[in-house]
């Protein structure tokens, strides 16, 4: 099997009511970005701030803001037109962030992602911002709210610092019924930690201008003032408050039917998981990074590199999670290797055992195999494409 040859950009809706602070929450990843290169699609510039400037646009319009964010103003019937354009590989982008104000029902947008023949994209996930303070009110204005927080893979229930801790607790409860297996997080002037949408990209210095103070920068210290807490890399310990993050590690290759049972009835509030699995003798050339994000899960693989050691290593994040069985899960998922000094006197039972465990192993890969997506094409391919 022939493993992707170009990585895929995550695609991130984020959803709200008018005044649940979804734009607050865009403008802090967009100031926090770490050297990530954003591209932003919005039906209006206006709200979004960048570089302590405010950018006006129109719809159909592009802007290159020259500190790794692009921004496309948009309606829904153009959307895959830019994404077409903001996943070519001259944009350089590593994330990009559907802002679904204006542009459509939230749920409509997923569909167009998970249905979209774009090779280079994978969904984000879905997350859904709530005014805490306003929450009864919102709800009853627009009853679709609980459509959209059914559909959502992390809540964000904004503005938690209006309310009181008995009444923050009701809420987090109602949302928490109305949202299903989704991770609800609570935030304070939309300030969450970009790696629970996003990894952070690491790139070589020169690509970062390192050194020169930006404006970005000056906007983050601005923020760290205002809070007594930050510690001047993205305010503190309080945006990692309120998610877990659980890491697993095996030396042993990874059952596949077992494993797809685990994914299968992973638990409520486990938002992401990223990493790498090893089948053993499922699929002795590649390991498969794996990319789950709530319901949604892809697997894509690349062939081991020569002298790699062969590991299965996850991580996994969300609110709420039980850290301790989500590993105790992870070790029952281990296969089991048959013993290496079978005798002759056995041989024969050992090869109908083996014959056995080789055919489960086989109907366990597909169940792992549905989930890999399409292959890109080459970078230059997709240049002359362009």
């Amino acid at each position: 099997m022939t493993p992707p040859r170009t990585p895929q950009i995550p695609v991130v809706v984020l959803a709200g009511f008018l005044g649940s602070g979804k734009t607050t929450l865009l403008n802090h990843l967009l100031r926090n970005r770490a050297g990530t290169r954003i591209g932003v699609i919005v039906n209006d510039f206006g709200a979004i701030e960048i570089d302590a400037m405010t950018v006006s646009g129109q719809v159909g319009s592009t802007v290159s803001l020259g500190n790794g964010c692009l921004c496309c103003a948009v309606d829904a019937s153009e959307l895959d037109t830019f994404l077409e354009t903001l996943t070519r590989p001259s944009a350089r982008l590593d994330v990009i962030v559907i802002e679904a104000s204006g542009l459509a029902e939230p749920q409509e947008l997923v569909r167009m992602l998970l249905a979209s023949d774009n090779p280079h994209i994978r969904y984000g996930g879905l997350v859904e911002v709530v005014d805490a303070a306003e929450f009864d009110s919102t709800r009853e204005r627009h009853p679709e709210l609980d459509r959209h927080l059914a559909v959502a893979d992390l809540v964000v229930l904004n503005k938690t610092d209006r309310v009181g801790e008995a009444e923050r607790e009701r809420l987090r409860a109602t949302v928490a019924e109305l949202s299903g297996p989704a991770a609800v997080i609570s935030a304070v002037h939309g300030r969450i930690d970009p790696e629970l949408l996003f990894d952070p990209a690491l790139r070589p210095d020169h690509e970062e201008m390192a050194g020169q103070l930006s404006f970005e920068d000056l906007l983050r210290q601005e923020e760290c003032d205002e809070h007594e807490e930050c510690d001047g890399h993205g305010h503190g310990g309080h945006l990692h408050a309120s998610y877990e993050s659980v890491d697993f590690t095996a030396d042993v290759p990874l059952d596949p039917r077992r494993f797809m049972a685990f994914l299968d009835s992973r638990p409520e509030g486990l938002y992401r998981i990223k990493g790498f699995a090893d089948f053993g003798a499922g699929d002795r050339d590649n390991t498969y990074a794996l990319h789950a994000v709530g319901r949604f899960l892809r697997f894509v693989p690349r062939p081991w590199a020569r002298g790699e050691q062969r590991l299965t290593q996850l991580v996994m994040i969300g609110a709420g999670i039980d850290a301790e069985a989500l590993l105790a899960g992870l070790a029952a998922c281990r296969a089991d290797e048959p013993a290496p000094d079978a005798t002759a006197s056995d041989a024969s039972t050992t090869e109908v055992s083996a014959d056995a465990d080789s055919d489960a192993v086989e109907r366990g890969m597909w169940g792992v195999l549905r989930y890999v997506q399409e292959q890109a094409p080459e970078p230059q391919e997709a240049a002359a494409e362009a």
